[in-house]
């Protein structure tokens, strides 16, 4: 059974004697409110929920919270209230009280009214149980890739038409080119961008071309091309378009579908004082480390 309250509002006349201070009074209308209890069988039909009914349900503190992340992850420097107030379109009052929030969660770091976000989303994702075990695995196998081809090695995986850098492994002498961990790097124009695109179903591929490129129909067509060369080879190898002197070699991190979660990439920066490892024993070393890891993780 199911209790529903019901609101009658009924109008009525009546004469109402106000004597005032002249010795006159005064008829007036009383409008008189009745709260009803009726109880009513549960309509069965009525616990169904259309299928379009969640797009519509909304979080207003919630969407606030999250427009203030966002913004922050795409601002280099700080922001004060004011700043994030205007950028949001949320009123100064509302953006303090969320603020106050996420810096006693210690997701915002605050310093001299100036806001930023601190480490813990990124600290969070590491925590995300197949990623944890990803680092876990190649970490090792990374550093100990880097004292034997004395270059740097990195691991990215594919975010929202970029990739981020999840694991590191600088060079061993300490001289040499190599990605902090949480860089985010391109992908039309890097080796580990090919590998994180082309080892994929065709649907996946093209959605995450789509999400790489928003201009040149020249460039992504070119970089179409190069993903069949990827295929073809199982792996990219390439001469930088960004750094002069700079060969990237990536070979894909492949799940038990053999679809890439991430890329395992050596920058080759060439010097000009010591003879350094072959690009061909960087390629078959790299290879058996990716291997490696494949079947670690498979």
């Amino acid at each position: 059974m199911r209790k529903l309250d019901v609101v009658y509002e009924i109008n009525f006349p009546c004469t109402y004697s106000v004597q005032l201070m002249t010795g006159f009074f005064v008829t007036c209308d009383i409008n008189v409110r009745m709260n009803m209890n009726i109880s009513e069988k549960p309509d069965k039909s009525s616990n169904k929920v259309p299928k379009n009914q969640a797009a519509t349900y909304s979080a207003p503190a919630l969407e606030k919270g999250l427009d203030i992340l966002e913004l922050l992850a795409e601002t280099e420097g700080g922001l004060s209230q004011k700043d994030l107030s205007s950028r949001i379109g949320r009123s100064v009052s509302e953006i303090y009280r969320m603020l106050n929030v996420l810096v006693q969660r210690g997701y915002v770091v605050s310093e001299s009214d100036s806001y930023t976000l601190s480490t813990k989303l990124f600290q969070l994702s590491h925590y995300y149980p197949p990623t944890a075990r990803l680092v876990t695995e190649a970490t090792p196998l990374m550093h100990e890739l880097s004292r034997e081809i004395e270059f740097s090695c990195h691991l990215s995986v594919y975010n929202m038409g970029k990739q981020t850098v999840i694991a590191s492994a600088e060079v061993p002498h300490g001289m040499g080119f190599h990605f902090r961990v949480g860089t985010e790097i391109g992908i039309p124009l890097s080796a580990s961008g090919q590998v994180l695109v082309a080892f994929h179903d065709p649907i996946t591929r093209g959605l995450r071309i789509k999400e790489c490129f928003e201009g040149s129909k020249i460039e992504e067509d070119r970089f179409r091309k190069s993903l069949d060369e990827v295929l073809r080879k199982g792996f990219s190898s390439i001469q930088s378009r960004q750094f002069s002197g700079l060969h990237a070699v990536s070979f894909p991190v492949l799940d038990i579908n053999h679809k890439a979660i991430a890329a395992l990439t050596v920058p080759m920066l060439k010097r000009l004082d010591v003879k350094q490892t072959s690009l061909k024993e960087v390629e078959k070393k790299l290879g058996k480390c990716a291997e490696l890891l494949n079947h670690r993780i498979s």
